[in-house]
Formats: C-alpha cells, sequence, structure tokens
C-alpha cells in the first residue's frame, strides 16, 4: 500500500515508519525540514516531501495517489494556550491538501475524551477530529491516554520524579486516574486498522489493562526499578506551581509542563469496546510497559524521543542557523594534529553529552544547566536519545544538533539554553595540507551590550571548558596542539 504519514520526525511517526517499513508499504513522509529526516536509513520505499500544514500554499497537491494517510500532528509544546487554533488551520489544510490523492482513508491519533470537563488540550483534539471527519474521506480516529514506552515524554517525566526524588511533595493532580497504554500496544493499533473497512468511520478508546493514578504509577515505576519512595500530595498547589514544579524536577520545557499540568487534571479512562480482540492485540500493563522500555535503554535501541521533535525546542526554525555566522562575533577556535587514528576522535564526539558528559569540568557544565533552568531554559536533563549515534535534529543535552556527519567528520550544535545572543559548536577533522587537523571551534553572536559583557565575564571559564576539553578529545595528540 501506499500510505502518506505526517509527523514522521515525532515521537509516534518514527516507531510508525519503521514498522510500516518492515511491513513492505510504500511511504510519504510528510516533514515540515528535510534537513532532519535520516533517509540513508531506508533503502527503498520512502519517499520524503518538505510541506509545513500549518502555512500551506492554497495550490498545494500531491501529484500521486495514496491509499491510507496517518495525521500525527499536533501543537501542544509550541506554546502556553492558544496552540487550538494552529491545530485546526492545520487540520484544515490537511484535508485540502489529501484532495487529489484518492485516498481512502485517514488515521487520526486522538486523545480520550470522556471526562466532562476537558483541558485546551483535549478539547483541540476532539476540534481536530470533528474537522477530519467533516471531510468526505472515512476517518478513523484512535483515542490514547498517557502512551508508555522509551522516549515518550511521560515516561521521561514519571522516570526523572522517581530516580532523582526520594520523597516527594505533589500537586493533588496525582490522584486523578488515568489508563496508560504501551506504546507497542499504540503501534499495533494504527498499523492494524489501516484498510480495515469495519473501522471506517468509527472512534475507539485505546488504553492499557489498568486504571491507574499518577501516584499509582509513579510508585509502580519504582517498584520495577527497586527503588522506595514516598509521595505526599498537597491540596494547595496552583496549576502554576504545579507546573515550576514539574519543569525543575524534570527535562520538560516549560510550555509543556503547563499544557501537560492542564490535562493531567482531567480523568483520561477509555471506554470499554472490542478492537484490541478483533485485531489480535494483546494489551501490555504498566509494569510490563516500563520493563520492555528499559531493555530497550539498555540495549541502545531507543528508536525515538519526544525531546528532538522541534516542539520541544525554543526555536521551531532552528535548522535556520546551520551556516555559522563570522561577523560580529566572538571565536574560540583550537586546533590539535591528528597523529592517530582520526576515527578515535571521531567516536569521542559522537559519545559526547548525556551520561558520557563533555569530558572536562562537568561541574561547570551542570552548573551552566542549573542556571538555564531559573531563567526558564531547557537546562542539560534531555541528555540524548542514543549514547553511540547522533542525528540531524536531535536534542543533545541543552544543544540542538543542526548537523552530524560521519562521513566528513563533522559535529554542529546550536545553543538552546537562555543567551544574550546565539551560539554554536563545532567539532570537525580537516584535512590540512597533507594532515588531519582536529578543530574545535565555539561562536557566539552576542545581542547588544548585554550580549558582550556575558561573553567577557565567562571568558575566563570558557578559556579553562574549551581549552579541557579539546585535550580530552585529542587524548595522545595533545602536545600537537596550537
Amino acid at each position: 500500500m501506499k500510505i502518506l504519514l505526517t509527523g514522521a520526525n515525532g515521537y509516534i511517526g518514527k516507531r510508525l515508519l519503521q514498522e510500516l517499513h518492515q511491513q513492505g508499504h510504500q511511504i510519504i513522509c510528510c516533514v515540515r525540514d528535510k534537513r532532519r529526516f535520516n533517509i540513508s536509513k531506508y533503502k527503498q520505499n520512502v519517499e520524503v516531501v518538505e510541506i509545513d500544514f500549518e502555512n500551506l500554499a492554497l495550490d498545494a497537491k500531491l501529484s500521486f495517489k495514496v491509499d491510507a494517510a496517518y495525521y500525527l500532528i499536533h501543537s501542544m509544546g509550541k506554546s502556553i494556550g492558544r496552540f487550538s487554533d494552529v491545530e485546526a488551520i492545520t487540520a484544515h489544510n490537511f484535508i485540502k491538501y489529501l484532495r487529489s490523492t484518492g485516498v481512502k482513508q485517514i488515521i487520526y491519533l486522538s486523545g480520550i475524551i470522556n471526562s466532562e470537563f476537558l483541558s485546551e488540550h483535549l478539547t483541540s483534539r476532539q476540534n481536530v477530529e470533528n474537522i477530519l471527519k467533516s471531510s468526505e474521506i472515512p476517518v478513523t480516529t484512535l483515542r490514547a491516554g498517557i502512551i508508555i514506552g522509551s522516549g515518550s515524554a511521560s515516561f521521561e517525566i514519571i522516570r526523572d520524579l522517581v530516580e532523582k526524588l526520594p520523597i516527594m511533595i505533589t500537586p493533588k493532580w496525582l490522584n486523578t486516574r488515568s489508563q496508560p497504554i504501551a506504546v507497542k500496544n499504540v503501534i499495533q493499533y494504527l498499523t492494524g486498522i489501516m484498510n480495515n473497512i469495519s473501522t471506517f468511520n468509527k472512534s475507539y478508546d485505546i488504553g492499557g489493562p489498568e486504571v491507574l493514578t499518577y501516584k499509582n504509577m509513579l510508585l509502580k515505576f519504582a517498584e520495577e526499578r527497586g527503588l522506595k519512595r514516598l509521595i505526599i500530595t498537597l491540596p494547595v498547589m496552583t496549576p502554576r506551581l504545579s507546573s515550576y514544579w514539574l519543569y525543575f524536577v524534570t527535562a520538560t520545557s516549560y510550555k509543556l509542563a503547563v499544557n501537560l499540568v492542564n490535562s493531567m487534571k482531567v480523568e483520561v479512562i477509555a471506554n470499554k469496546n472490542n478492537l484490541a480482540n478483533e485485531l489480535g492485540i494483546k494489551l501490555i500493563d504498566f509494569k510490563s510497559a516500563v520493563r520492555d522500555s528499559f531493555s530497550t535503554i539498555a540495549q541502545n535501541m531507543v528508536v525515538s524521543s519526544w525531546k528532538d521533535a522541534l516542539i520541544a525546542s525554543n526555536n521551531p526554525n532552528i535548522l535556520d542557523y546551520i551556516q555559522v555566522p563570522s561577523f560580529g562575533c566572538f571565536i574560540d577556535k583550537r586546533k590539535a594534529i591528528v597523529t592517530g587514528r582520526s576515527e578515535e576522535i571521531i567516536d569521542k564526539i559522537w559519545k559526547i553529552g548525556g551520561d558520557n558528559g563533555w569530558y572536562f569540568a562537568n561541574y561547570l557544565w551542570q552548573i551552566r544547566g542549573f542556571i538555564d533552568k531559573i531563567f526558564g531554559g531547557v537546562g542539560l536533563r534531555r541528555g540524548r536519545t542514543n549514547q553511540k549515534n547522533i542525528y540531524t535534529g536531535d536534542a543533545l543535552d541543552f544543544w540542538r544538533v543542526l548537523m552530524a556527519n560521519k562521513k566528513d567528520k563533522r559535529l554542529l550544535l546550536f545553543a538552546e539554553m537562555k543567551l544574550p545572543g546565539e551560539a554554536w559548536l563545532e567539532l570537525k577533522i580537516e584535512n590540512i595540507e597533507n594532515n588531519e587537523i582536529f578543530v574545535q571551534k565555539a561562536t557566539f553572536r552576542p545581542k547588544g551590550l548585554t550580549g558582550r559583557l556575558y561573553w567577557y565575564l565567562l571568558w575566563p571559564f570558557h578559556f579553562l571548558i574549551f581549552n579541557g576539553m579539546l585535550k580530552k578529545i585529542v587524548g595522545k595528540n595533545k602536545d600537537m596542539i596550537y
């Protein structure tokens, strides 16, 4: 079958793409920026179309036919409030785009909307569903609550809370009930209903076999990890305080924290249906889903992470910064002659950040990450999705990967921490006059007087950190630094 997949760079999209590709389907991936899509993973049957459904040209259309289309677009992490307007525009444009394709089915992953009072997030999801249904194309909607899997926002937030806090003073919404579902089951549902005529023009709630409060989930997670945790809920924590609490303790952005808190006050329990039996799906319980997730992490096989989506970035147009400027910039550039195997240096570069740290003065990096959190930045808690591989668009602590090209021996990062300016960090190996030269270059483009004062005040720390980092990376070549 020929399938149109939106959100192909997202958490669910990447996993669904992998499954559809393994099943032998021909897939057209719709992405906002082709530079973020790693098509080299797929030798055949995958095509990439660059399109932003939020800003769709009136005459935009597909020049080919498709059998089914997956709608996996959402905007919850982009802003606090009013993202529903953006989602409505996106849904209308999606329908316009599909009209020339002869598509037989739209498959939409939404949220469970059975509570009397819905958050703005869930209200927006419901509105999108109604917009999609207004077209003549049959729509099948799957409504899910919390998705548990390595790299999911819910999983990573729970992990941060449980592994970092032996005692938790928590907001009252931790007593809200929900019905979490394993990401493996979500993918099974999404593929199982494709081209299944009996599911056309129907909506299904999908959830795991257990109804749990958020407190239950934290405690079950702790049990699975062999940890003892004390959780005390307080009725006095306002939504704003709850958002700050979630933001400072976990890797989530403040925008996403606010929207998550608003959603977590609403019960998310699935209405019963027989779809799992019809599709032959065995539902996975919460602790098993956690166990499977850590098995995936241990094998370094995490396919996708919510942190790598651009909605987790402070700048959704971040790849526009791929050209590093020089005019009006402060530059710290250091070089070393490579006397050994350049592959060893590249391996070190490709393992930088996350649990491996930054090779020198990690405590200073951690202090900078803490300061960044205080001022509303992303901090260091995002880590990295994969401990061995880096791809363009990935989050890497408080950096975003603009380019990761092992063949060209070049890694380019852009800073997403709060700064009075813009910063780049480039690590690469160049061939100069028949010599291999390792180049480490930090570039800072200040904004106004504040930016210039920032650079001069931190220059001693930059000198210490960048000099030490270079020596650690080049290793035995450190006497060849110039």
